[in-house]
């Protein structure tokens, strides 16, 4: 580790030594970082795997899942019994809950991307998402300094979304319309799920198909479905990018508390525990599963990971307080 040390002169006449950290530090090799590990109280089972492992995964990727087992987050000391096998069980099972929860984020992202073709086109026309008279007046600075309303700024990444496309049927539509907008059957086939998310926020709340898709995906209210899209988009980047999901605080919180749910959800309120980890968003994506795709597997393959893994804190993800005995969850 690089360091750097300042003399400063005291008041009362003694010399004293500040240290100052340094971020950037000496890069270590695979065999110096398990050393390191040893030098911090890790205990391996199989050395010769983590060296093969950490050659895959690298150190700060695995740092996130032993974080809580340090006794001094200075020091970087960890607990007694903190073996790196237990650490690799902890990412593993956090890829698993990762992949389960990304075919939840698919489902729901096709069905809103559907309602919204469906109930746009049919009620004002297949070029209606460009209509700015369905949508939010309210102004904010773009990226690029520029004063837009919400609803242009969504456009123009949309647009841009579009133009990248390399699907066969978006480039048949720029040999044969070049420089024509496209229909929203095309254009939002290929809008992301954060693109599509911001549209249908950006709908003026006095439209009935507004109203309609929410309904449609078992909520009552559209402010409802527009938090749990904006908070399922969050967990969906997180997926995208294989980041942790696991004992980490999530900058999202979808609405807890509902217009009288068409569903089942929960019958007690939520500890903070609860809504700040991902058992909250999770639980917002089963809800959408069981209106919009009936008989999906998410919640069964979720339990039955928490089964296999008895071992793994799922606490850390806010599952606690009785939250199976949730008709949720039951």
């Amino acid at each position: 580790m690089q360091q750097q040390y300042l003399l400063a002169y005291h008041k009362n006449c003694k010399w004293v030594i500040f240290f100052i950290a340094v971020a950037n530090k000496s890069a270590y090799t695979i065999a110096d970082q398990v050393a390191l590990l040893k030098s911090r109280g890790m205990l391996f089972r199989d050395e010769p795997s983590a060296l093969h492992l950490l050659g895959n995964i690298s150190y700060y990727r695995l740092k996130g899942y032993w974080w809580d087992r340090q006794d001094d987050k200075t020091l970087h000391t960890l607990k007694s019994g903190t073996f790196f096998e237990d650490i690799v069980d902890r990412y593993n099972f956090d890829r698993h809950l990762r992949l389960i929860l990304f075919d939840a984020v698919e489902r729901i992202e096709i069905a809103l991307r559907t309602k919204l073709i469906y109930h746009l086109s049919v009620g004002y026309g297949g070029l209606s998402y460009l209509d700015p008279g369905l949508f939010d007046t309210a102004v904010l600075r773009a990226h690029d300094g520029t004063l837009k309303t919400s609803h242009q700024n969504t456009i123009d990444e949309l647009k841009k979304e579009f133009k990248r496309s390399q699907e066969t049927f978006i480039k048949d539509h720029h040999r044969r319309y070049p420089n024509q907008d496209a229909d929203a059957w095309k254009t939002l086939e290929v809008a992301s799920m954060g693109t599509l998310s911001k549209l249908y926020k950006n709908l003026r709340h006095q439209l009935p198909e507004k109203a309609a898709i929410a309904k449609e995906m078992g909520l009552n209210l559209h402010s409802e479905l527009s938090s749990w899209l904006e908070a399922i988009t969050y967990v969906r980047n997180i997926i995208a990018h294989h980041s942790r999901l696991w004992s980490r605080n999530m900058v999202k919180t979808p609405t807890v508390r509902l217009n009288n749910p068409t569903g089942l959800w929960f019958t007690k309120p939520l500890v903070q525990a609860q809504t700040k980890k991902p058992f909250l968003i999770i639980s917002a994506m089963v809800y959408l599963c069981n209106h919009i795709s009936p008989g999906h597997q998410i919640k069964d393959r979720i339990l039955a990971l928490f089964a296999s893994n008895p071992n793994i804190g799922i606490h850390k993800l806010g599952f606690l307080n009785d939250w199976n005995k949730e008709p949720l969850w039951q």
